[in-house]
Order: structure tokens, then C-alpha cells, then sequence
């Protein structure tokens, strides 16, 4: 973190304002509020924040709504705060384009570590390609040959829509996407609810990546959410989307479609 990191908190309750801006002010962060939709996507505009703190129930615009305002004129990252915790609520605000969700009410450690997390992968992604390797402690996903290594240098063989999978979630080190991305990504638009194709490949890559499959340590499952590749050494831009559909040079005979402290109100 540098001290002219901008974080935009848009919440129409005042206590939890204060509380957010007095814990981001202490640690260095600038703070600007916001208790409208309307403000909060002016400030974007205006202000051009480096993190927005997003609650979703404002009383002009729904938070899903301002959402999709603030996406149609910035990639900055945006973390959810909402006392909504069903599962379509999450995924839909995924969709619309959050980097983060959190409910409310909310441990401020946890808050700020996964703020620290989206400004250094929004730092990443402002750099010029991003690094070619994503790393982690026990494989290494090569995004320019197409190709996945373990810790000895040994080539792991994927299939292509394996490869989809893994590429995907190593643009988007650390971050959630859904079961709907993925899907759309690797199967296309017209897939929706075919999550059993999902548990299928993930459990292969598992096999295939994890030290411990029963117990993954990287190819993490948010249940009936979707899906983050954690513990990655240096991640690349996010913001591209590669083409699932190029010559990975990977083994294609196997793919096989179905294998196996708090604030708050």
C-alpha cells in the first residue's frame, strides 16, 4: 500500500462511514464518502478511487444497479458489504462485476486484509502484461506455452477444457468467480446451470495439481458459488480473458465432458 491509495466507502449509514473511514485513515489510506448510488458512481468518475467499499442496500439505487453503473466506466476493484448473505444475492453481485463480498456484520482484520489483496492485484494489473507464470508452492501454470508444471519441473498433461479452467482462474489470482463465469468461459453462453460439469474438471485438476486432493490448498471451492486459485506467488493481469478455445498443445484424447472485531448495523 502506498498512502495515495483512494478508497471510495459508499454506505448510507453514517456510523458505519465513520467506523470504516477512522480504521482507513489510521493505516494511511485517503478516504472519500459516499451515501448514494448516484454520489458513489460521480466520485468513480470524479474522484477515480483506487478500491471501492460498496454496500448494496442505498437508498436511490440498488447496489447491483450501481454496480453495473460503476463497470461501464472502470475496472477499479469493488468489495461488497451487505447485510445480504443468500447465495444469489453473492452471485449475482459476481456477476455484475465485485471483486469481493462481504457481509455484514463484518471483522475489520478480515475487511482490511482482503482490501490489501485487491489493491495489490489492481497494482499487478496496471503493470505492462503481467508475469507469464503463475506460481504457487506446488505447481506453476506457464500462460504464454499453455502449460502447467509441479515443483519438480515435471509437465502435467491437461486437457483442453482442464486448461480452460486453470488459465482462468490464474488471470484471476485470489479472486472469486462464479460457477456462471466459468461456465460461459470454458462452455459458453448458453450454459448456466451445468455445475456438475464443474465439480467434474475440478476434481481431475485436483488430482492432477493439489498435494492433497481430499484437502485442496489452492483450487478452492466457495460451496455453490464458484471457485479461487489461492496461494499464487505473483499473479498476472486478471482483467484479460484469455480464448479457451486456442491449441493448448495439451493431451485433448482424455478430456472426457463429466469426470469425476465486527461492524455491522
Amino acid at each position: 500500500m502506498t498512502s495515495a491509495d483512494r478508497i471510495l466507502v459508499v454506505d448510507d449509514e453514517v456510523q458505519i462511514r465513520r467506523a470504516l473511514r477512522t480504521n482507513l485513515v489510521v493505516r494511511g489510506y485517503d478516504v472519500i464518502e459516499a451515501s448514494t448510488g448516484a454520489q458513489a458512481v460521480l466520485a468513480v468518475t470524479e474522484d477515480r478511487p483506487d478500491l471501492v467499499l460498496l454496500d448494496l442496500g442505498l437508498p436511490d439505487l440498488d447496489g447491483i444497479d450501481v454496480l453495473y453503473g460503476i463497470r461501464g466506466l472502470s475496472t477499479v476493484p469493488v468489495i461488497v458489504l451487505t447485510v445480504r448473505d443468500r447465495e444469489q444475492d453473492k452471485v449475482e453481485a459476481l456477476d455484475a462485476g465485485a471483486d469481493d463480498y462481504v457481509t455484514k456484520p463484518f471483522g475489520m482484520n478480515e475487511l482490511l486484509a482482503r482490501l490489501r489483496a485487491q489493491l495489490r492485484r489492481a497494482t499487478v494489473a496496471d503493470g505492462a502484461d503481467g508475469p507469464r507464470v503463475v506460481a504457487t508452492a506446488a505447481f506453476s501454470i506457464d500462460l504464454v506455452e499453455g502449460r502447467a508444471r509441479l515443483g519438480d519441473g515435471s509437465t502435467v498433461h491437461l486437457t483442453p477444457k482442464e486448461w480452460a479452467i486453470v488459465e482462468l482462474l490464474a488471470r484471476n489470482p485470489g479472486r472469486l468467480v462464479t460457477q456462471r463465469q466459468v461456465l460461459h468461459h470454458v462452455w459458453g453462453e448458453h450454459y448456466d446451470t451445468e455445475t456438475h460439469y464443474l465439480r467434474g474438471f475440478m476434481a481431475q485438476i485436483r488430482q492432477k495439481l493439489e498435494p492433497d486432493p481430499v484437502r485442496p490448498a489452492f483450487f478452492v471451492t466457495e460451496p455453490g458459488i464458484g471457485y479461487r486459485l489461492e496461494g499464487v506467488v505473483d499473479g498476472p493481469d486478471e482483467h484479460s480473458v484469455p480464448n479457451a478455445d486456442r491449441d493448448t498443445g495439451q493431451d485433448a484424447s482424455r478430456e472426457t465432458g463429466q469426470d469425476t472485531g465486527e461492524v455491522g448495523p
